[in-house]
């Protein structure tokens, strides 16, 4: 229900649904493209618990959240109706640059076909362990099983490829799956019979046939331009066939085509893209490797990092082995290791405890939390981090060390480093950069990576440290009502999820009076569109959702005044919405008011103060005890 509840604050606060060209999400965040910018509002959302920060790159709105974000991404399309099947291109007709347009198309077309391919690839190191342990053999029934396992993502990848291409560019995703499967159709690898290449022909075309099997390119070119010709066939075909016929004709024009002429010429440019990366490594691989390291999560904060895949994977496809990925590892360790030193440093029980969980998601690849949590607030620990990072990724790149699948840097991947011969000096290259990145940045950060104007975050400062310790131990916080009319207990909502405390505890009141007031001094850090719903934060830390009326969002606003905005500071008994009762009445709806502690976990005990039916605005209502024994 918490995740519901943020998926709510973030539509609103993107502008709306109406507001959303499209909407992926990656292993952190949620990457809206946007009909227009200015409708969203990035200051407030960073504000909202459960929002770690707000990156606006690559022509995308994203919305940093965390471990988390496949459930807010659910909850977002559900309450959005977005066609998640089937979006169109993520084209919103606002202008935007080259490299804007390619950031948005390779995260589109390759972010939601990651997971697999990393699982895959986490497999395919873990056979190449067993192998190295003599526990698996070649050629063996439990191999092959493996192995087929293992390798059907990236063989199959034109299947994969060409399905998110396809419905990137804003076509039926399973044509694009038909594509893929036609370049990897049995009767062309057997045509071919292993051979590297075969002059043949389709109805006297010459083709110069090419193996297909984890390509990359050659299947986003054919999605694109199959789109082409299903937009334009859609357009000049009846409505009652072009349904079926324009998935024909495209098929029967692409898959010739790329046959004979896109997939030779983008796997020749391909090939001479590999070649250029190679040869501009080969200069000099400890400075290009540094360089790499250095500025990896730099390129991560603005969402442009997305733009390095395409070209791993692409190094994978041509050559089976890739040396990009290895220089990266330093880079994510050395993160980790920053982060480290400043939970040992803080004093801070909250910020302790956000360190050490940013700790254990970057161990796994997932480095956001420490970046935007910790390190980059602090500034020093990430300029600390990136520093270590280009001496581990020198190393790596002295070594000319290669990764032998895809995947995202973690305490994984290293078992995708280990060659089918067994472990080698490159191996141990890439564990040692590690570990020297990581105690460098642990050692330099836990020893000059505080300032004195960042101790009063992490809790160093004894003054602050003394008032919040005061703070903690007040015996109660008092909230006061915020309505006048008649006081009732939660279990006597008509909604489960206020009924059943879902989110959080607290209590009801059946209106009288149009307004909802402030009930203590705060900030409000959340009002929905709809204006039935106001979220508050007030300066003892309590957080308040004041819900009027039960399925009122169904009025889209009608009927209700809000006096307040998003980010307000507001005093106790300030006006903050007036409605009308008796026209939300006559509705068909309930204005009964649930008053909610949504960070009821933070206190030990909340308890309704007030003992009488009918209670006024002004009123003490909640005692919210902080005082743990």
């Amino acid at each position: 229900m918490k995740n519901r509840g943020l998926a709510e604050i973030i539509i609103q606060h993107v502008g709306g649904k109406e507001n959303i060209t499209s909407l992926v999400h990656c292993a952190t965040r949620l990457r809206f493209v946007l009909k227009d910018d200015n409708k969203a509002d990035a200051d407030i959302l960073k504000k909202q618990k459960g929002v770690i920060t707000v990156v606006q790159s690559g022509g995308q709105f994203q919305v940093v959240i965390g471990n988390n974000v496949a459930d807010v991404f659910n909850d977002i399309m559900e309450l959005t109706k977005l066609n998640e099947i089937s979006q169109p291109n993520s084209s919103s007709g606002k202008k935007s640059g080259i490299l804007s347009k390619l950031i948005d198309l390779v995260s589109g077309i390759f972010i939601p076909a990651l997971a697999i391919i990393v699982a895959g690839g986490i497999l395919k190191g873990l056979i190449s362990l067993l192998q190295v342990l003599n526990l698996v053999q070649p050629a063996t029934p439990t191999y092959n099983f493996l192995f087929a396992i293992a390798d059907a993502p990236f063989y199959y990848l034109p299947l994969i490829l060409g399905f998110s291409a396809v419905k990137k560019f804003g076509g039926n995703p399973y044509v694009g799956m038909a594509i893929g499967g036609a370049l990897v159709h049995p009767n062309i690898v057997n045509m071919m019979g292993g051979a590297l290449a075969l002059k043949t022909e389709f109805f006297s075309i010459p083709i110069n046939l090419i193996p297909y099997a984890s390509s990359v390119f050659p299947i986003i070119l054919a999605s694109w331009f199959y789109c082409l010709l299903e937009k334009s066939f859609n357009k000049i075909l009846h409505d009652s066939f072009k349904k079926f016929i324009s998935p024909l004709l495209g098929l029967l024009i692409t898959v010739p085509l790329t046959f004979a002429v896109i997939g030779p010429v983008v796997s020749f440019l391909s090939d001479i893209v590999a070649a250029g990366i190679i040869y501009v490594y080969q200069l000099n691989s400890i400075i290009a490797s540094m360089i790499l390291a250095a500025v990896w999560q730099v390129m991560v904060i603005f969402g442009i990092h997305w733009g390095l895949v395409p070209f791993a994977m692409n190094n994978l496809s041509i050559s089976g082995e890739d040396f990009m990925l290895p220089i990266l590892f330093p880079a994510v360790f050395a993160q980790v290791g920053a982060v480290l030193a400043v939970m040992l440093r803080a004093k801070d029980p909250q910020f302790k405890a956000l360190a050490s969980s940013s700790v254990l998601s970057g161990i796994f690849g997932v480095t956001e939390p420490a970046i935007y949590g910790v390190n980059l607030p602090l500034k020093r620990p990430f300029v600390i981090g990136c520093l270590a990072a280009t001496v581990g990724g020198g190393i790596v790149g002295y070594f000319h060390t290669v990764i032998y699948s895809f995947s995202f840097i973690s305490i994984f991947s290293f078992l995708q480093l280990i060659p089918a011969e067994g472990i080698d000096e490159r191996f141990y290259a890439v564990v040692v950069g590690c570990l020297i990145s990581f105690t460098l940045a642990l050692i330099a950060t836990y020893l000059f990576g505080i300032t004195k104007d960042k101790r009063d975050l992490i809790g160093q400062n004894e003054q602050q440290t003394e008032k919040q310790h005061d703070k903690v131990n007040a015996s109660n916080v008092t909230l006061f009502s915020p309505m006048t009319g008649e006081l009732i207990t939660l279990n006597k909502v008509n909604d489960p999820t206020f009924a059943n405390e879902l989110m959080g505890k607290g209590v009801a009141i059946i209106p009288t009076i149009g307004q909802a007031v402030a009930p203590d001094d705060g900030e409000v850090v959340s009002l929905f569109r709809t204006k039935h719903a106001i979220g508050l934060q007030t300066d003892s830390g309590a957080e308040i959702l004041i819900h009027i009326g039960i399925d009122t969002v169904k009025l889209d606003g009608q009927y209700f005044e809000a006096h307040v905005q998003a980010g307000s500071k507001v005093k106790k008994g300030d006006l903050l919405v007036s409605f009308d009762i008796d026209a939300i009445k006559q509705a068909g709806f309930e204005v009964t008011t649930p008053i909610i502690i949504t960070n009821t976990d933070d206190y030990q005990d909340i308890q309704c103060i007030f003992k009488q039916d009918n209670i006024q605005i002004g009123d003490a209502l909640l005692a919210l005890s902080t005082n743990k024994e």
